[in-house]
């Protein structure tokens, strides 16, 4: 006999005659079973249909989640850690404060979904999607996003303290007051983004498209943008002291007020830039 069990009081919530734990969870999900606070521990629960399932504050670690499809399923302050949810289908999904730290979400489905306050440290979604889901306030430290498509996302507040965001997709994402440092952004897309007063200190931008972004009051201490296409970019106030601007493409750049300070500037050329006011302006870049 399988059956589910509360996380804290191990006390049975659902029980019956069925072949697998997995069949016993579809058909409480199908029934509209609430299962918040169940243990399902390391279940193996892949290419389970959980669609509109009620999930919140369960136990869901180190659970086999692979292909699983949770269309806008509640998985509110859930314990996901070390899940795997490779290629899962999470549109709409609900994981607000929910904890997947560790956790596979590589080339999992997770548009619209709602993933504020949680923690992905070090989880693993590369290729994921992410068009239009809310990360903001996550916490995304040493998780490799490399390839995923936040197009149009909120990471508003969210730390990516080293995280791999190599050939992103950023386009118009919001990350007013992200902390990127040290993060690998070489590559990434990034145009028309919002990164007001972002911690981007020591990253790497190398090769990044950059057009139209607003980076204003934005710490670029020591970032490499390295053949950066800053094409209208936002600059006004930025500190890019230390930075390394070589052959970046600054075309109508706005530097207004910016720190460039001990800036490395080889083969730039700012002659349609706004520098007004920009310091640490010598050598050759215009006055």
């Amino acid at each position: 006999m399988k059956h589910i069990r509360h996380r804290f009081t191990d006390e049975s919530t659902l029980g019956d005659e069925v072949p697998s734990l997995k069949v016993l969870i579809e058909a409480a999900v199908r029934s509209g079973v609430d299962l918040s606070m169940a243990n399902l521990a390391g279940a193996d629960l892949r290419a389970a249909e959980l669609g509109n399932g009620v999930f919140s504050g369960a136990k869901l670690t180190r659970a086999n989640l692979i292909e699983a499809r949770l269309y806008a399923a509640n998985l509110e302050e859930t314990d996901l850690i070390g899940a795997d949810l490779t290629e899962a289908k999470l549109l709409s999904v609900r994981l607000v404060k929910a904890c997947l730290a560790e956790a596979s979400l590589a080339g999992a489905n997770l548009y619209k979904a709602n993933l504020s306050d949680a923690d992905l440290s070090g989880a693993e979604m590369s290729a994921a999607n992410l068009l239009m889901a809310d990360l903001s306030n996550a916490r995304l430290a040493l998780t490799n996003l490399a390839k995923a498509n936040l197009r149009d996302a909120d990471l508003s507040g969210a730390n990516l303290y080293r995280a791999r965001l190599t050939k992103a997709k950023l386009i118009r994402a919001r990350l007013v007051r992200a902390r990127l440092i040290d993060a690998d952004l070489s590559g990434a897309d990034l145009s028309d983004a919002v990164l007001f007063r972002a911690d981007l200190s020591s990253a790497d931008l190398s090769g990044a498209r950059l057009f139209k972004i607003t980076l204003t009051e934005a710490d670029l201490t020591e970032a490499n943008l390295k053949g950066a296409s800053l094409w209208g970019a936002v600059l006004i106030g930025a500190n890019l002291s230390r930075a390394n601007l070589t052959q970046a493409n600054l075309d109508g750049a706005d530097l207004t007020g910016a720190n460039m300070e001990g800036a490395v500037v080889g083969g730039v050329d700012l002659s349609t830039a706004n520098l007004f006011g920009a310091r640490g302006v010598s050598g050759n870049i215009p006055r």
